[in-house]
C-alpha cells in the first residue's frame, strides 16, 4: 500500500490515485461501503478533496455515490480490468505506430535514455510512466494524448510491486520496440506496444480471478 503523504500531485490527485489503486487491486472489494470521514483521517486531510476524488473515480464507474446509499464501490471484474487494458493496448500501439513516423533521431535517443534510466531508478513506476509518457508525446497527436491519458488511468500505481516479474519482461519489450522505432517499422512497433500492454492486462487480471 502506498503512503499517501509521498504521492506527488494535489491532494485530489493524490487520494484519487491511491483508492483507485486500492479498488483496482481489490483491496477495497465491490460492495464496499466507504467512510468519508475516515477516509480523510486516513490521508490527514480535509472532507473535501476525498470528496473531489470519490467523484472523480464515480465518473469513471468505480464508485457510486449517492446522498442516501453513500458510497459504495463498484470496483472491476478480472474481464472488466482485461478489457479495459485491451483498450489502452489500441491506443499505446496507436501511438508507438505514429511515433515511429514522426520522431526524430534526438527524441528516440532521448526515449533510449529514458528506458535505461528505469533499471537505477528507485521509482521503477515513475521511471516506466516517463517513459511511455515520452513515447505517447512523440506520436505528435494532442488528441490522441488526451484519450491515453485518460485510458492509463486503469494501470495500478502498485503494478510492479504486485507483479515483480513483470520488470524484466517489460524492459526487453522496450528495448524490441525502440528497435522498431529505429528501423521505421509502424507496423511492429506497434504490434510491439500493444502486446506489452495486453500481457499486463492479463496478468492482473488472472491475479483478480484468483483473488475472488
Amino acid at each position: 500500500m502506498s503512503d499517501f503523504n509521498t504521492i506527488g500531485g494535489t491532494v485530489r490527485g493524490r487520494a484519487a490515485r491511491e483508492l483507485r489503486t486500492r479498488i483496482l487491486t481489490g483491496q477495497m472489494p465491490r460492495g464496499s461501503r466507504l467512510d468519508l470521514d475516515q477516509i480523510a483521517a486516513e490521508f490527514r486531510t480535509s472532507r473535501t478533496p476525498v470528496r473531489e476524488a470519490l467523484l472523480e473515480l464515480s465518473y469513471e464507474g468505480l464508485v457510486s455515490v449517492t446522498p442516501r446509499s453513500g458510497i459504495t464501490v463498484l470496483g472491476i471484474s478480472p474481464r472488466d480490468a482485461v478489457d479495459n487494458f485491451a483498450v489502452l493496448a489500441a491506443l499505446a500501439g496507436k501511438a508507438a505506430e505514429l511515433a515511429t513516423a514522426r520522431m526524430t533521431d534526438t527524441e528516440l535517443a532521448e526515449l533510449r535514455e529514458l528506458a535505461t534510466a528505469i533499471d537505477a531508478a528507485d521509482d521503477v513506476v515513475a521511471a516506466n510512466q516517463r517513459f511511455h509518457r515520452a513515447l505517447n508525446v512523440a506520436a505528435g497527436s494532442p488528441r490522441l494524448l488526451t484519450f491515453l491519458r485518460q485510458a492509463v488511468r486503469i494501470v495500478p500505481a502498485n503494478y510492479f510491486e504486485l507483479f515483480p516479474e513483470q520488470a524484466p519482461r517489460s524492459r526487453e519489450e522496450h528495448a524490441a520496440l525502440l528497435d522498431a522505432i529505429e528501423r521505421r517499422d509502424g507496423q511492429a512497433a506497434r504490434a510491439i506496444a500493444e502486446a506489452h500492454v495486453l500481457q499486463a492486462g492479463e496478468a492482473l487480471g488472472d491475479w483478480l480471478t484468483a483473488r475472488s
